[in-house]
């Protein structure tokens, strides 16, 4: 052991994020650490496009039902379920890859899993907008009357939102063969 040279060095970090531990400027150091992370290339996309259409306009749906007395009527509350549950997992799919998580979760297969929860969300969304349009009728009954312009205001951002899924849906899928996911094609001899 007393072999061992004295000129070996064993720092494993840059010496600028040092410096920005020790009491340098932390929020220069911090933000160039964040700004590396994100993707820009991301944001510009399709995808991305269409991720920020389905939480804005699955945001507005949501609150329209959530600005009526939805739970009056039962389907309500499956369309609030999916609007609320769907908005929340793609907005935090959407930062998970903006700041690349596919690159540090890599046990994880990302283009299949997201092609997948891009379709269950379209079925899913589907089913709560067709609910809510079928109970949308404006002879209801009085109270309901006053909600009916935004109840179908709600079902149509639902259709829009239900087709920005659709379209995430095939754009993954379209990623998801590129990508060569079927394993057999690519291990098979020519």
């Amino acid at each position: 052991m007393a072999d061992f040279p004295s000129k070996v060095t064993t720092e494993t970090s840059s010496p600028n994020s040092q410096s920005s531990q020790q009491g340098g400027n932390s929020l220069r150091g911090l933000a160039a650490n964040v700004t590396i992370m994100m993707d820009g290339s991301f944001i510009r996309s399709i995808p991305a496009i269409l991720m920020i259409v389905e939480i804005l306009l699955g945001l507005l749906q949501w609150a329209l039902i959530a600005g009526a007395p939805y739970t009056l009527l039962p389907v309500y509350g499956w369309v609030m379920f999916v609007a609320v549950t769907l908005w929340i997992l793609t907005t935090i799919l959407f930062f998970m890859i903006l700041f690349g998580a596919q690159q540090k979760l890599t046990f994880i297969p990302w283009p299949l899993t997201v092609m997948v929860y891009f379709a269950g969300a379209t079925v899913l969304y589907l089913t709560a907008f067709l609910a809510n349009a079928a109970s949308v009728d404006p002879f209801y009954i009085s109270w309901y009357q006053r909600y009916y312009q935004q109840m179908a205001a709600a079902a149509f951002f639902g259709a829009v939102v239900t087709l920005a899924y659709g379209a995430s849906a095939f754009f993954s899928y379209l990623t998801w063969k590129g990508d060569g996911g079927n394993a057999a094609t690519t291990t098979v001899p020519t």
